[in-house]
């Protein structure tokens, strides 16, 4: 279990170390890491490692024609300018993956396993305070149930890791801010697993993380209703006045500003206009959609309750472009950079006095 308080040992004025994770090896991740680096280390407010497998990168370095070196690291190693310094997970007895024999786009149970090692050592070396902050790359959830982790997706498993019961996921822009009740549930049982403790749960940690982490003293919250114009007073649905209401009776007492159930045609366009410091939405797709279409290119995916900082990109394995030198860093390039920021954030939080 990591302790709440990880980053109390942590220098601060120090450029923070933080690690980010390779994803699936046959993915877009080491393309995109090896690009982001390659390019953008020499302006970095950050000290980046990366958690994964040394012949992957360096056998994506050679396909594409990246420049640059990658070497081991250990914690305690500086990271050497003009080199991309790569801790290699702990492995399971007998595994080993063989980089010259994967095949880009074609995920396995061993490209699972491997992905999977990287964020268990990455979860590790931050209980240990080896590093700041970890930023992830996009893994297969199929491969990775394969491979032998038994959760749906990177929030679920790191929430386990780090024994954290009370958690969720945002998705954080310079724009918007859409965290969400349900994730990945499908539609059809959304209704079913809404409850006005559950909206609660996810409004009060929009709130913790607005504060804790983006350094807002009085979060504004806007909360989307479910159905259709907010379910024009029963009209269109009930679970806003069964469900929605209910849930927000008093939470705005608690160091934020809630506002809702609003129609959820308009809430996200009340956000952007910037009345609302995020949305809290009722499922995957209806805060997903506004947000990526405001913020495809540069969309970060935060898992809010971690006693770790923890960002991410806000795509996928990409595995139909993957290998032929088609990824934009820009989403990995934004989750560095906000991991820093919440880094400096939760020091601030730490020692007001800095």
């Amino acid at each position: 279990m990591v302790a709440d308080d990880t980053l109390k040992n942590v220098p601060s004025g120090v450029p923070p170390l933080v690690a980010i994770t390779m994803g699936c090896p046959v993915g877009i991740g080491p393309e995109i890491i090896l690009r982001f680096l390659a390019e953008e280390r020499q302006s970095l407010p950050f000290r980046p490692v990366v958690i994964g497998e040394i012949g992957v990168l360096q056998r994506c370095a050679k396909e594409l024609g990246f420049r640059t070196d990658i070497a081991a690291w250990q914690p305690g190693d500086p990271v050497a300018p003009g080199t991309i310094g790569v801790r290699e997970p702990r492995k399971r007895a007998g595994f080993r993956l063989q980089a010259e024999k994967l095949q880009w786009g074609v995920p396995t149970a061993d490209t699972g396993a491997a992905a999977g090692a990287c964020i268990e050592e990455a979860v590790q070396l931050l209980a240990t305070e080896k590093l700041a902050a970890m930023v992830t790359c996009p893994v297969s959830k199929r491969a990775l149930q394969l491979g032998g982790y038994p959760f749906p997706g990177h929030t679920e498993m790191l929430a386990s890791l780090c024994g954290t019961q009370n958690f969720g996921m945002m998705m954080a822009g310079s724009r918007l801010r859409v965290s969400l009740v349900t994730i990945h549930t499908p539609l059809a049982k959304v209704v079913e697993q809404l409850s006005r403790a559950e909206i609660r749960r996810i409004v009060a940690l929009t709130g913790e993380t607005l504060q804790r982490d983006f350094a807002i003293a009085r979060p504004r919250i806007a909360v989307a209703g479910l159905n259709p114009h907010g379910g024009e007073s029963g009209l269109f649905g009930a679970e806003e006045k069964a469900l929605i209401e209910p849930a927000l009776r008093g939470a705005g007492s608690a160091g934020w500003e809630v506002t809702g159930p609003l129609p959820p045609d308009t809430v996200f366009k009340m956000a952007l206009d910037g009345r609302f410091d995020a949305v809290v939405a009722m499922y995957h797709d209806q805060g997903l959609i506004p947000f990526k279409l405001v913020h495809f290119a540069d969309g970060v995916n935060l898992t809010m309750g971690l006693p770790i900082v923890r960002t991410s990109v806000d795509h996928g394995t990409a595995y139909d472009i993957a290998g032929q030198g088609k990824a934009s860093a820009s989403s990995l390039e934004a989750a560095c950079a906000m991991a820093a920021r919440i880094v400096a954030a939760r020091q601030k939080n730490l020692d007001p006095e800095q």
